[in-house]
């Protein structure tokens, strides 16, 4: 499959947190070919700040793998990794990420800075950004316009 059919899977996943009323962002996790973890963000669902997206989805595959190595697997997110979430992806050894929408404020893997791919670290990972980030993005700013039209009513 290509990036943009499994991130296509991941947008499927932001599109559950939205009916939720959660913040779309969705994440899967691929392991030799195979989609081996779902997740989406549940912040508001469990009031628990670790409860993004990416990690929840990192958790899923350890337990499927059986390790907290996550060395063969490559994480699709449909919005750029925080600073927490970059963290994770170094420490599960998860050699590839590929993410849609850039995100200008908490972005931590191309806009901000790059956590994955700085050398200082004794583990980087391939980052690939941008993939269906028009789709990506308008999820993100169609949620968060009904919010403020939400709030002017």
């Amino acid at each position: 499959m290509t990036d943009e059919e499994f991130m296509e899977m991941a947008i499927q996943e932001a599109k559950k947190a939205e009916t939720l009323g959660e913040v779309p962002i969705g994440a899967i996790i691929v392991y030799q070919d195979e989609v081996i973890a779902t997740a989406f963000n549940l912040r508001e669902a469990l009031q628990t700040t670790a409860s993004h997206a990416e990690l929840i989805a990192i958790d899923k595959a350890n337990e499927k793998i059986g390790s907290w190595r996550l060395e063969e697997c490559t994480l699709y997110v449909t919005l750029e990794p925080c600073p927490m979430c970059a963290g994770a992806i170094l420490q599960s050894r998860i050699p590839r990420v590929v993410f849609g929408a850039y995100d200008s404020k908490a972005g931590c893997v191309g806009s901000l800075m790059n956590l994955l791919e700085d050398s200082r670290f004794n583990h980087r990972a391939e980052v690939t950004g941008g993939v269906m980030e028009e789709t990506c993005g308008k999820l993100l700013s169609d949620f968060f316009r009904r919010l403020r039209d939400a709030k002017r009513r």
